[in-house]
């Protein structure tokens, strides 16, 4: 039997899982931009926000200051330190100078290297005392004695506790960042998936076609599969025009073949009649076999032909299969007559209709029953039946002929095999692969047994019913 053509396909990646892992690389980098946006973001926040607090503070003990009898006082207010303290348990220095010399608050705490303006603050990060501490300067002008006087207010805090809040939202920013690494993965699996939905509909609309089936395909799609569906219609077009015009040769061919070969084979019975050399009758008699089976060959290639050009385009029409098969019967009743052979004939009542194509049906009765006569003996029986089988219509054709022969059976229904009993026989092996495409073209199948009454074969055709 025939093996179903596999094309060798060399699969060099999948287009879903290319676009999954593009859109995981684009969602990672964008989980990397929003971490580092959202750190830097963050960190900038907190030191301006620890600038402020300190600029506030340094101002507050700045407004503080008096000049009182030639001299600067300056009590230092509780708010402006207890604000720095309710930020963080950070430690807090200041120093209060005059013109230079420090008047209050630790004396070694440096100022900044860039010195500040009136109104406008400068901060600096640098070490003290062991500790990174963020320090503010602040100038302030005061009138003592008739006689103007700088006032520099240094306020510096730890970053201890800056450093453990940059820590924590870094922590939360990975953490934004992962989360939305994961959900971009799975939204970018559904988008993938459903991106190439319309590629994987259109590839098992096609694959539920039949072997035959070269319709045009129609059905809405994304404007980019336009073209491969536009160039698919175009090949199928092509393709089924090659296989209509293939079909055409062939039963046109058979047609002009089988005439003439009918012409030969009269001829060559007539002067088989005349011809008297024994020599000469055995040449006459195996021109004629050769004829035979040329016209028979032509004859079931026509049907062939027929049968795969009608299964592209199956007919569904209801029909009664008894008396399809009873004119089958008649048709074949000469070629039993001239061998003796009586066909019997029996079907169950009540049967109902099939529903298919009724010509190919008839073909598929009138091959089986050929080959029934062809191998049965002279003066032998061939009985057909037709039985209910659930919702199949069963029929049996049993001859009393030299059986199926060694082998497995099955590949007998393959296009040109024939049992290795029967080389004596004319005949094409066309037969049996006509009415097994039949059965397979209608849902049904077609089964091949040993007479199980005696010596002969045993073929079942089933067919749904409507």
């Amino acid at each position: 039997m025939n093996q179903p053509f596999k094309p060798a396909i060399s699969a060099t990646g999948s287009l879903r899982r290319r676009l999954i892992v593009q859109l995981l690389v684009i969602a990672a980098l964008l989980s990397v931009v929003l971490y580092v946006s959202v750190s830097t973001f963050a960190r900038q926040a907190a030191e301006t926000t620890q600038d402020n607090i300190l600029e506030a503070s340094a101002a507050a003990i700045s407004e503080a200051a008096r000049a009182e009898r030639d001299q600067v006082f300056l009590d230092i207010p509780y708010s402006a330190l207890s604000m720095l303290g309710a930020v963080s348990e950070e430690r807090v220095f200041y120093r209060v100078m005059v013109d230079g010399v420090t008047i209050t608050g630790y004396a070694d705490l440096p100022a900044p290297e860039v010195p500040p303006k009136l109104r406008r603050p400068s901060f600096e990060t640098t070490v003290f005392r062991g500790d990174e501490v963020r320090v503010v300067a602040t100038v302030r002008r005061i009138t003592v004695a008739d006689e103007t006087v700088r006032l520099t207010v240094l306020v510096a805090q730890t970053r201890a506790g800056l450093a453990a809040i940059s820590l924590r939202i870094s922590i939360a920013a990975a953490a934004v960042g992962i989360g939305f690494f994961l959900v971009s993965g799975t939204l970018s699996w559904f988008a993938a998936r459903n991106a190439l939905r319309p590629l994987d509909l259109l590839a098992q609309s096609v694959a539920r076609r039949g072997a035959h089936d070269l319709r045009p395909v129609r059905s809405d799609a994304p404007s980019e599969l336009v073209p491969l569906l536009v160039a698919l219609n175009s090949f199928m077009d092509r393709l089924r025009a090659s296989l209509m015009r293939t079909e055409e040769f062939i039963a046109e061919a058979a047609h002009r073949v089988r005439t003439p070969l009918a012409t030969v084979r009269a001829q060559a019975e007539i002067a088989l009649r005349s011809v008297k050399q024994p020599h000469n009758r055995q040449t006459m008699r195996e021109v004629i076999r050769a004829v035979d089976e040329s016209s028979r060959s032509a004859g079931q290639l026509l049907d062939h032909a027929m049968v795969t050009f009608r299964s592209d385009n199956l007919a569904r029409t209801e029909f009664d299969l008894e008396e399809l098969a009873r004119d089958t019967i008649r048709g074949i009743g000469p070629t039993a007559d001239l061998k003796d052979i009586a066909i019997r004939f029996s079907a169950e009542a009540g049967l109902g209709k099939v529903k298919g194509d009724a010509i190919l049906v008839q073909s598929a009765l009138r091959n089986l029953l050929d080959n029934a006569v062809k191998y049965s003996p002279e003066e032998s029986t061939i009985e057909v039946a037709i039985a209910r089988k659930g919702r199949t219509a069963r029929v049996s054709v049993r001859d009393q002929g030299r059986g199926f022969g060694d082998g497995d059976v099955e590949r007998l229904k393959g296009r040109f095999d024939r049992g290795t009993n029967v080389a004596d026989v004319v005949g094409s092996g066309l037969g049996l692969t006509i009415v097994d495409e039949v059965a397979r073209a209608h849902g049904g199948s077609l089964d091949l047994a040993s007479n199980e009454r005696g010596n002969g074969a045993c073929v079942f055709l089933t067919l749904p019913l409507a």
